[in-house]
């Protein structure tokens, strides 16, 4: 009898991404055999990197997470969340949650998805308590304020970010 492969997708937009997104990466690998990260493109959150940066970034920063544990593949996406866990093979959404404010949005979330596919569980991993103050979109606004994003982010994309604010500014 042959072992079944577990596959989870962690979805985002990661624009950019964090230390709280590696964070729950880091721990996801521990929990599946494949992850599969996949990279939401979201006009309406405006994003300031492109897709094919924004993949690019997540490739980078967390490929060599995954050593020892599981593999991980970076696909960018644009349809449905539970159709695009289906297409890859996903039995499991894995969700970060950072407070109770994240938790109302992500339950309806889950039941939609449960409405729509049965067979897709969604896991949710609380965010380590360093990084639960750090989201995307505050990450860019203290960037494009000047301010100081090394807490929030690897070297390589607060570079990125850095670049990307002085170019828009």
């Amino acid at each position: 009898m042959s072992k079944k492969t577990l596959t989870a997708l962690y979805p985002g937009t990661f624009d950019p991404v964090t230390l709280g997104h590696l964070d729950i990466i880091k721990r996801a690998v521990k929990l599946v055999d494949h992850l599969v990260i996949g990279v939401a493109t979201n006009d309406a959150k405006a994003p300031m990197f492109s897709l094919d940066e924004r993949v690019a970034m997540l490739k980078s920063e967390a490929e060599k997470l995954a050593a020892g544990h599981a593999t991980i593949t970076v696909v960018p996406f644009d349809t449905l969340l539970v159709k695009f866990a289906a297409e890859v093979g996903a039995s499991m959404i894995v969700r970060g949650l950072r407070a109770v404010s994240d938790f109302e949005y992500e339950f309806q979330m889950v039941a939609m998805n449960q409405r729509l596919n049965t067979e897709i569980e969604t896991v949710f991993l609380m965010a380590d308590p360093r990084h639960q103050a750090i989201s995307s979109k505050l990450v860019k606004e203290i960037a494009i304020l000047d301010g100081d994003i090394t807490p929030f982010t690897t070297p390589a994309v607060a570079q990125a970010l850095v670049k990307r604010c002085k170019e828009k500014h």
